[in-house]
């Protein structure tokens, strides 16, 4: 908690009062930055016992603004158990947004699809997880003053976040379909045979994030709602080398999309 508190007290001298919606940007997803009028860009490095991001296409900046009427705090860029670490440093800034008053938070991902109706460049809503990850951000002792030892999951997606969302896109005539993700702890992509698992037990797409952020979150009883971007189509009968470059291309083309339905949902709460 020491540590959460200083994170928490350095933002706050940097100017960063009172956010109400915290944002988290997966990879190649970070057009959402136009529809935000930016009071403060914070370097990860900056932030004291913050982890800083070594995945290239993932900025590193914590960006604190506003969007409409609300204050927003954005990650730009997310830590990995892939990068080697722990799930207690992944889920540190949720803590912090937590801590500095943010009510709702909204995430976002790239994943691959399981579910072959997914497309690439498709949006989907989370409406449930399975986590295939090793290791948990609530392990060890527990952290009384965010939340109880053992936090319920029945539903790990905010119902009315996930209602608004669709409201929103329906709207908009964006397509948003929805699906279960299974967190996998990576960073090589899955064999054919690990796809067909993936399929049976129910995973509609992979990737290897989010969860451990929505744990957090709801040990926190913080909302939270999070939407994937379909970037491969993972069908083991006819899977080709996946080309990194051409993830992160289609995650571009999906961006914008994605960052109306981000923007006009919170314009909306």
């Amino acid at each position: 908690m020491d540590e959460l508190f200083k994170a928490r007290d350095y933002l706050i001298e940097r100017g960063v009062t009172e956010p109400e919606v915290g944002i988290v940007l997966g990879t190649g997803l970070h057009q959402l930055l136009n529809y935000i009028d930016v009071k403060q860009t914070i370097p990860y490095s900056d932030i004291p016992n913050f982890p800083v991001s070594t995945v290239e296409f993932h900025k590193g900046n914590l960006v604190f603004g506003t969007m409409g009427d609300k204050n927003v705090l954005i990650m730009q860029g997310r830590f990995h158990a892939y990068e080697g670490y722990s799930m207690r440093q992944i889920v540190f800034p949720i803590r912090i947004m937590k801590l500095l008053g943010v009510q709702k938070l909204f995430l976002s991902n790239a994943a691959g699809g399981i579910n072959l109706n997914f497309k690439k460049g498709d949006l989907v809503l989370i409406n449930d997880h399975i986590n295939l990850q090793s290791g948990n951000p609530l392990t060890g002792n527990n952290l009384d003053e965010l939340g109880e030892r053992f936090p319920d999951m029945s539903e790990p997606y905010d119902p009315d976040l996930r209602k608004l969302l669709k409201q929103k896109a329906n709207e908009l005539k964006i397509g948003l379909n929805t699906g279960v993700y299974a967190a996998v702890n990576g960073p090589n992509l899955e064999t054919k045979a690990e796809y067909r698992y993936l399929k049976i037990i129910g995973a509609d797409m992979v990737g290897m994030s989010t969860v451990p952020e929505v744990i957090a979150a709801k040990h926190m009883q913080l909302p939270c709602v999070a939407v994937s971007v379909i970037t491969d189509e993972c069908d083991p009968d006819n899977l080709k080398p996946v080309n990194i470059a051409e993830i992160i291309e289609v995650a571009g083309k999906a961006d914008e999309l994605l960052s109306v339905l981000f923007y006009q949902t919170i314009a909306s709460l």
